[in-house]
């Protein structure tokens, strides 16, 4: 099944935790619907700016499955269908650079994470990006920097003139 026409939904809800540990990864149909609003509203837009193939490392996650993958918020919007973590690099279509400054500068989101990586300021890139997208209540487009300190993740307002 597509979510749209470049993600199939077994892209969104694929998860080696999941596999490894047999739980299963199906969304509601709530959820399934959040998965295509976001995969029409951000994941197309980026798959046509990068021009190919753009993975997703993180889409929908079960309860169970959240629960499982170390350091998932309990809040998560990927518990919703509502987040996807996306990668260029994989594919060698343009950087996570490029991908989050062309999401922060033209796509309507509801939260925007630079996650780990090279600090903007040296002109290096995210690991990947993690990006929301509401229907149902207004995308605030938060965006945050997470950085590792001593083995704890904090979340900091990312300062968008750094690019």
């Amino acid at each position: 099944m597509n979510l749209s026409p470049h993600l199939k939904l077994s892209e969104a809800t694929r998860s080696e935790t999941a596999k490894r540990l047999g739980i299963k990864n199906q969304p509601t149909p709530e959820h399934l619907q959040n998965l295509k609003a976001i995969a029409l509203s951000i994941f197309e837009p980026c798959r046509l700016h990068v021009g190919g193939p753009l993975a997703v490392t993180s889409g929908y996650r079960s309860l169970e499955l959240n629960k499982a993958v170390k350091g998932s918020s309990r809040t998560s919007d990927h518990l919703r269908g509502q987040a996807l973590d996306l990668d260029c690099d994989i594919h060698g279509n343009g950087t996570n650079r490029e991908l989050f400054f062309y999401i922060l500068g033209n796509l309507d989101f509801g939260q925007l994470i630079w996650e780990f990586g090279a600090s903007p300021e040296s002109g290096g890139g995210p690991d990947w990006i993690h990006v929301s997208f509401y229907t149902n209540k207004p995308n605030k487009k938060q965006v945050l920097r997470a950085t590792r300190h001593i083995g704890k993740v904090t979340y900091q307002p990312f300062n968008p003139g750094a690019k």
